[in-house]
């Protein structure tokens, strides 16, 4: 057994089917990120609080995501420019239960995320078909504006709490490209907690036990500025000086221990398994 499959072994599973009724899809999201040398710890405090997603006995799930843009980047500066009313469109597959989905997220004015999605065959890097229309009567971008700018490889473990009212997601391996650079952040986590609305929750309070600060960035932005030198990236300056560290921290300090609990890029099986 793995170091990862000892770590999440004590979490009681709750199946694909079950976690759907907690689907949160018009939500308050709270996202943290924090050095990867924390997870184990962080996890073992939570085995009583919250189920885990498992899918065929696996626990650790690979994510594969394809992020459309304007040429000029429009729908990330929204995003940088704090603008609400804004938009993500992306592709995702999801690699272990072998679903795909087209998937649009909008953050209204209130700061609520609304996500909308229907399924498809398998990953597109064009948008046609009822995709088209989806984002035609969705958003105010056409098909034709937007094109593929961004993929993003990540492995994640989500949990739900045991009141089944908040589901909690936390992705680490971090992986971005986007046909001509890669970057990776193999010691980043980012975990995030969607709840309908705002309660007690268990990892918020231990995230702040632990001196985790609220971080509001998104792996698409964190990807964006990762890759591309050249754009608006003033209000990410800090957290990205910030995410480099504990990248860089961790890499220095545990790179003998690091592959046994931090997911690599999709399908490079980081985990490989011991006994």
């Amino acid at each position: 057994m793995s170091i990862i499959d000892e770590m999440l072994a004590p979490f009681e599973p709750v199946s694909l089917e079950k976690m759907d009724e907690v689907k949160l899809l018009n939500r308050m999201d709270s996202k943290f990120v924090f050095n990867a040398g924390k997870l184990p710890a962080i996890l073992a405090q939570l085995y009583s609080s919250y189920y885990i997603l498992e899918i065929n006995q696996v626990r650790l799930q690979r994510y594969e995501t394809l992020y459309f843009d304007t040429p000029e980047h429009r729908l990330y500066m929204d995003h940088h420019n704090k603008h609400l009313n804004r938009f993500k469109v992306r592709s995702r597959k999801y690699a272990d239960s072998g679903l795909c989905y087209f998937e649009i997220k909008f953050k209204n004015n209130k700061g609520r995320t609304i996500k909308k999605r229907n399924k498809q065959a398998g990953p597109q890097e064009e948008i046609i078909g009822k995709q088209a229309q989806a984002l035609i009567s969705l958003t105010k971008y056409t098909p034709e504006m937007l094109l593929p700018v961004l993929r993003i490889d990540f492995s994640r473990i989500t949990l739900v709490n045991h009141g089944m009212s908040e589901r909690v997601t936390i992705d680490t391996g971090l992986s971005f490209s986007n046909g001509q650079k890669e970057r990776t952040y193999p010691g980043v986590i980012i975990a995030e907690v969607k709840q309908d609305r705002s309660h007690s929750s268990a990892i918020s309070a231990l995230l702040h036990q632990e001196h985790v600060p609220g971080t509001k960035i998104s792996k698409y932005c964190l990807g964006i500025i990762s890759l591309n030198n050249h754009i608006r990236q003033n209000n990410f300056k800090e957290k990205l000086r910030y995410i480099n560290k504990l990248n860089h921290d961790i890499c220095e300090t545990n790179h003998d221990v690091l592959p046994a609990f931090v997911a690599g890029p999709a399908g490079q099986g980081m985990y490989s398994a011991t006994s």
